[in-house]
């Protein structure tokens, strides 16, 4: 089939549908639509088929535009005219959560596949009512059982519908942690024994002395291996010990 003919199935498919569609299932409805034709669309032409749609749509003429999200192409208005679409929604398509249930859904985001033990082992309480209320708002599925942990407990990930909500395609979509903190944050705190008791033992500590006055405790070490002066100056005119004389020579008997 000639791209020229397969563009506006494409598009009339796309616009039709109520969930995003993959290119493989454009493919595969295109060919069942045309089944008596001989001449098969191959993926290729669907592919240059969805390119052309998406660049005529690009134009600023029109208001919205194909876009690949949720794993599949979907008709959405563009993000200018946001203000004018949500007079007629309003919020009947925000799906409103708590901090608890965004917590614990960003858990199963960048943990799936994920038991519900394992989420309560992260956060340190229940999740049975959270769990429960992104099910009921079909932002994650059930997707099978554990069968390698005592109790084979169901396995939890995101739905098509999590993705189509936060416009992004698969998981490897998902933000990393570097692009929301600061690498300093990001990055694992190493000490190193070495380096952290020369800095113990470098570090002023302040002492109280017997006039109450506060020293350091390297001054105090200072004063305690230094010898006074009155000191040494006694010293120097004490005469020399028995059995030395001044050239340090033993006397002969």
């Amino acid at each position: 089939m000639e791209i020229s003919a397969i563009i506006p199935h494409i598009e009339a498919l796309i616009f039709a549908a109520d969930r995003p569609l993959t290119t493989l299932e454009l493919t595969d409805m295109l060919n069942n639509a045309h089944a008596f034709i001989e001449d098969r669309a191959s993926l290729d032409q669907v592919e240059a088929a969805i390119a052309a749609v998406r660049e005529k749509y690009a134009s600023e003429f029109y208001p919205f535009e194909v876009r690949e999200t949720g794993g599949g192409w979907q008709f959405l208005t563009k993000r200018q005219y946001h203000q004018t679409v949500v007079q007629i929604h309003g919020d009947k398509f925000l799906k409103r959560l708590s901090a608890a249930a965004l917590e614990t859904l960003a858990i199963i985001a960048y943990k799936q596949p994920i038991t519900k033990g394992e989420m309560e082992a992260i956060r340190g309480v229940s999740c049975d009512y959270t769990v429960q209320k992104l099910l009921e708002k079909e932002l994650i599925v059930i997707t099978g059982r554990n069968e390698n942990m005592p109790g084979h407990p169901l396995v939890y990930a995101t739905s098509r519908s999590f993705m189509d909500y936060f416009g992004i395609n698969s998981r490897e979509d998902l933000p990393r942690i570097r692009e929301i903190v600061p690498d300093e944050m990001a990055e694992p705190t190493s000490l190193h024994p070495q380096e952290t008791e020369t800095a113990t033992d470098e570090a002023d500590v302040l002492m109280v002395t017997e006039d109450g006055s506060l020293v350091s405790n390297n001054a105090v070490s200072s004063d305690a291996t230094t010898p006074d002066a009155d000191t040494t100056a006694a010293a120097d005119e004490l005469p020399p010990a028995s059995g030395e004389n001044d050239g340090g020579e033993q006397p002969i008997a």
